[in-house]
Formats: C-alpha cells, sequence, structure tokens
C-alpha cells in the first residue's frame, strides 16, 4: 500500500511538473497598428503610437497584460498609401492573427482599409483620421473610432465664430480630410446664422496660397459692415496660417483668421495669431482629470516635453481597447462588437461614448482663444468653455 501511495504521489508530481507551464503559456493578444510612419503626417503617426503604448501601460497598471494574457502590438506602416493600408490590415488579421487593428492617420489611407475590416470580420479602431465618411456612408459594423469626425471638428469651431452677422470663406486641402470637413463645418456654420461665401481646396502639399488667398479675399469684399472670417482646415506641412497673416488680411481686408486646435510644432505658428478663437480635440493643459494628469507627468518625464494632440488620442484608443476586452472577458469580435456598442470609457479628455449607431466616439471639445506665453515655444490655446458631448448635435451619416 505504502508502494501504491508513493507511485500516485510521484504520478501526480509529474503532471504537476509538466502540466503546470502549458497552462501558464496562455497565447499572446496581439494588436495591429497601422499607420503611416513615413510620409507627410508621420509626426501624428508617431505620437499616435507613443500615446497608445502609454495607454496600454496606464490601463494595465504597467503588467501590459489583459485577461491573463500578454499584450503584443504588431506596427506596421501604411506609407499613407491606401492600397498599402489594405495590405497590411489584410495581412495582420490573417498571417498575424491580430485580435482587433488600431489606425491609420490618413483619411483616404483609412477609408481603403474599412472594407478590410468587413472582409475579414475583424475589429478596426480608426485613430486618427478623422473623414466623416470613415463612420458615415463608407462604414461598416466592425469600425468603430476614437478619434474625433470632420463633424466634431466643424460643429465646434462653427460654434466657436459663427452668428447672424458673420460671412465665411473656408481653406482646405483637396481631399477626404479638407472636403468632408468643409462639408461638416458649413452645414453646421450655417444652422448658426452664419454664411459661407467661397470654399477653396488646394493640393495636400501646398505651400504657396497667394492665388486662393487672393480670390478669398476677392469674395469676403463684397460684404460690408460683416464680421469677415476664413476658417482654415490643415494637416500635415505648408503653414497656410503664417502665409495668410503675412498678409495682414485683418489689418488691410478686415478678414479674420480661425481654425481649429493642433500639435505643439504647429502652435508655434500660431504665435502671430494672438486672440484668435476656434476649437481644439485636445491641449495637454485643459483637461482636468487623474488620467491627463498622470499621463502630462510621465510624458514630460521621458520625453521632456508635454503630451500633444495625437498622444492623447492613441491613449484614448489603448482605453477603449482595454476596457472592451475586460468587459467582453474575450478576444471574440462579436462579443468585443455587443460590448463596444454605447460603451463608455475613460480617458486623458474625460469619458468618451461608442454611439450605437455609428460607432463614433462622442466626446468634448474645447472652444480655445489663443494666448502667448514668452516661456513657451509654441501658442498657448487658453480654455474659453468645454464643449460637452449634449452641446454638440453631432450628424448621424451612415447608411445602416
Amino acid at each position: 500500500m505504502k508502494r501504491i501511495a508513493m507511485l500516485l504521489a510521484l504520478s501526480v508530481l509529474v503532471l504537476g511538473l509538466t502540466a503546470g507551464p502549458a497552462l501558464a503559456a496562455k497565447p499572446p493578444i496581439k494588436i495591429g497598428v497601422i499607420i503611416g510612419l513615413t510620409g507627410p503626417l508621420e509626426v501624428y503617426a508617431k505620437q499616435m503610437l507613443t500615446g497608445f503604448k502609454m495607454g496600454l501601460e496606464y490601463a494595465t497598471k504597467g503588467t501590459m497584460k489583459v485577461l491573463g494574457r500578454k499584450i503584443v502590438l504588431v506596427v506596421k506602416d501604411t506609407q499613407m498609401k491606401p492600397a498599402v493600408g489594405k495590405r497590411l490590415l489584410a495581412e495582420a488579421y490573417k498571417d498575424d492573427k491580430v485580435v482587433l487593428a488600431v489606425g491609420p492617420v490618413s483619411s483616404g489611407t483609412a477609408l481603403g482599409m474599412l472594407p478590410i475590416a468587413l472582409e475579414y470580420k475583424k475589429i478596426l479602431i480608426v485613430e486618427p483620421a478623422v473623414a466623416d465618411s470613415i463612420t458615415g456612408k463608407r462604414w461598416n459594423r466592425y469600425v468603430f473610432r476614437t478619434g474625433r469626425n470632420s463633424s466634431q471638428d466643424a460643429v465646434s469651431n462653427a460654434v466657436a465664430i459663427s452668428g447672424k452677422n458673420v460671412v465665411i470663406a473656408t481653406l482646405a486641402q483637396d481631399y477626404a480630410f479638407g472636403r468632408d470637413g468643409v462639408a461638416a463645418y458649413k452645414q453646421a456654420a450655417q444652422a448658426r446664422g452664419a454664411k459661407i461665401v467661397h470654399e477653396e481646396y488646394v493640393p495636400i502639399k501646398t505651400t504657396d496660397f497667394t492665388a486662393a488667398a487672393l480670390r478669398i479675399i476677392k469674395a469676403l469684399g463684397k460684404y460690408k459692415n460683416k464680421k469677415k472670417f476664413v476658417f482654415v482646415i490643415w494637416a500635415g506641412r505648408g503653414n497656410p496660417l503664417g502665409k495668410l497673416h503675412a498678409m495682414q488680411l485683418k489689418k488691410k481686408y478686415g478678414i479674420r483668421i480661425t481654425t481649429g486646435g493642433n500639435i505643439l510644432a504647429a502652435l508655434k505658428f500660431y504665435k502671430p495669431l494672438k486672440g484668435m478663437e476656434g476649437a481644439t480635440y485636445y491641449y495637454y493643459d485643459i483637461p482636468k482629470n487623474k488620467m491627463n494628469r498622470w499621463l502630462v507627468r510621465e510624458h514630460n518625464k521621458r520625453f521632456k516635453v508635454p503630451p500633444d494632440f495625437f498622444t492623447c488620442g492613441g491613449m484614448a484608443a489603448a482605453m477603449a481597447v482595454v476596457t472592451a476586452l475586460k468587459r467582453a472577458k474575450s478576444t471574440d469580435t462579436e462579443k468585443l462588437i455587443k460590448v463596444m456598442e454605447g460603451m463608455k470609457f475613460q480617458t486623458p479628455k474625460g469619458p468618451m461614448i461608442f454611439r450605437k449607431q455609428d460607432h463614433q466616439a462622442m466626446q468634448r471639445m474645447y472652444h480655445f482663444r489663443i494666448v502667448v506665453d514668452p516661456k513657451l515655444p509654441w501658442a498657448v490655446c487658453k480654455l474659453v468653455r468645454v464643449l460637452r458631448i449634449k452641446d454638440m448635435q453631432i450628424p448621424i451619416r451612415n447608411r445602416r
């Protein structure tokens, strides 16, 4: 009996030694990050990736694990080319076996990637591409967006300056981001009594804005005793704000410049625009909450500068991912969709909510006025007021 008992004990020990590692070795949760790390918007992509990594760190309390499994990022560079983005997303879903993907930066690339999410029936969280059509007429049920859309940019900026005595011309890049942005802005501004009298669309790499500015001056010059504005929608290089300011639009023609917020490098060019008003998605000193304080403190410690526009966006996307995985208690796509529709999650901006109808993240925006602090190399976006989710009527533009 003693011999049998010893053999049984040895058998249990051997089984424990062999089964233990197998039970402990849970497969990682792979997340694709498909963004344009090279190209005209590469600075945005790099900020987003930094913010996404920091967001995962914050959401997992430094473990980089969720559901007891290690998070592994599969990062791919779209080069801001729609065809490349499509190929890489398909590769991430099929070959790399990612649970879901996040990205890209460019609206044009994002629109090319949407059908791939539908084909593979896998979630794509769009961050930070903003074209309305992403969660509008080109949307499908596998697409969620943590980034703000063109309508959110437009409505918030329209609220900042529109009124019955206001006439506006617009200047934007000639692709989805610019055209969708102007369409949404026009609708929002006119709903508040303003009149859009001229629209200018120029190539994405434009650096000489003289001809466009002259046409804007001519169009607005017809309106006497009106408040005249030129609203600029721009991403990347070119600095149209500086070029327009150099033409002394306000002094010579009574035309004020207005635009949304931007990254710190671009806010350097806002310094001459002291007193300009607009609305922004994020400025590091505006939100007052625990998560943003952590982000500002840690980013300053690690990189010697505050977190930027798209750093916040990357962190918001990471918070959405981890929140969804925890609530679904699964990596199954359908279970994730079920918990994500209507899901409220915390971000450095405060709470966001995925709208059920189109999976667009409803979020706060910030009406700002430019002030200048000589100690800072960039202009400060001074808060005028918080534009709450309920303060903005954001259209549902899909065809569900």
